[in-house]
């Protein structure tokens, strides 16, 4: 059988696919990462950046707190600073009855190794100033932040080749086929790939490859709507978030050294996978303006210079697909992080490269398993 051969080829170069790649590079596995255009140019590229812990799914958390733990040694890892900055997340509410919410998940994360201060009105325009006199608490997660979504996923392809990984950009698989121990690989160009492993970690493509390889999950991809002010006077250190039972309500925030105010939440636009096309759209920019206003007044002046969207998939039931095929021996996903991935890319690297090298993993990852999908619907 012809064709560049490796221990695991990956499927998908975003955050998951790069940063598998460069962990499986340190526990001596060969990896070749193939990638239809470029590394991080899809929904890895164009998120948020939040790096927040505070809000998940609870069995989620031992994942995102390995994550964290990476992500303050990213540097040293993988050379390159990403501007991560741990200056921490807060959400915020507007009423009694969605604080008193936020206090309930401030008990339950705790036996996670979660901490989180719980902030009153008074005290929180205390020590943030800039918040609305609207807002009625605040829950501070002190060692989180945010971090440059445009730059991570590159760094981590960038240290994988360091590493010895072999990238492949602007290269699109066609097909994925188990021929006797091995997957065989190809691409649009002609390429064969083969290894006993295929990760696939294709984001808002990963369903339709799922199908195709006998597994097929409900799922739908939708596109953030995002924007970014003018520079302004540097006054707001952590990421903000909105806790609302309203999701037009789910504004989230953050001011770049530089001075801009990156923003979206609360919509979600048109995305379509089969073209490669999202859509950012005018009105809801504006009505996100408007909420955006209702947390940080000072805000209502500033001007808006850039909107973008991207094409993030969504599981039927909002969760990932982390783990082995439930029917191919060697095949594994991760995929589906519902807009919610880009804090946890570090940790599930990792943790997909323990568990493809020694058949386990010391972090808790069953309740994404893709078989769950094939019980409730057989």
């Amino acid at each position: 059988m012809t064709g560049q051969a490796a221990d695991v080829v990956i499927v998908g170069g975003g955050l998951m696919g790069a940063a598998t790649a460069f962990f499986l590079r340190r526990r001596g596995l060969s990896a070749i990462l193939l990638e239809r255009g470029l590394i991080g140019q899809q929904a890895s590229g164009v998120n948020f950046g939040n790096v927040r812990r505070q809000g998940r799914f609870l069995p989620q958390l031992p994942l995102a707190n390995r994550a964290r733990e990476i992500w303050g040694r990213l540097p040293e890892l993988i050379g390159e600073d990403v501007e991560f900055l741990a200056l921490g997340h807060i959400r915020v509410c507007f009423s009694e009855a969605d604080a008193a919410v936020l206090e309930a998940h401030a008990r339950d994360v705790r036996d996670y190794g979660l901490e989180l201060e719980i902030i009153s009105r008074n005290a929180l325009r205390d020590r943030f100033p800039y918040f609305s006199p609207e807002v009625v608490a605040g829950s501070l997660s002190p060692d989180d932040g945010h971090a440059n979504p445009r730059l991570v996923a590159p760094a981590f392809g960038r240290a994988a080749v360091r590493a010895g990984a072999v990238v492949r950009e602007n290269t699109e698989v066609t097909s994925i086929a188990k021929v006797g121990e091995d997957f065989v690989v190809e691409t649009a160009g002609g390429g064969r790939y083969r290894a006993p492993v295929v990760l696939v970690c294709s984001g808002a493509w990963a369903g339709d490859m799922a199908a195709r390889l006998g597994e097929a999950v409900p799922f739908a991809v939708h596109g953030p709507q995002m924007a970014v002010t003018e520079p302004l006077p540097y006054r707001i250190e952590p990421s903000i978030g909105v806790y609302s039972k309203d999701r037009t309500d789910g504004i989230y925030l953050r001011q770049v050294t530089r001075g801009n105010v990156v923003y979206g939440g609360g919509w979600r636009g048109a995305a379509h996978a089969d073209t490669q096309r999202a859509y950012a759209d005018p009105a809801v920019t504006l009505k996100q303006f408007a909420k955006l206003n209702r947390i940080v007044p000072a805000l209502a002046r500033a001007r808006i210079i850039r909107t973008w969207s991207g094409i993030e998939g969504y599981p039927g039931d909002d969760l990932p697909v982390i783990g082995p095929s439930a029917a191919v021996p060697g095949l594994f996903y991760a995929f589906g992080f519902c807009g919610h991935g880009f804090q946890l890319g570090p940790g599930v690297g990792d943790v997909m490269a323990e568990l493809i090298a020694t058949g386990a993993t010391s972090t808790p990852i069953e309740a994404f398993h893709i078989r769950r999908f094939a019980a409730a619907t057989g």
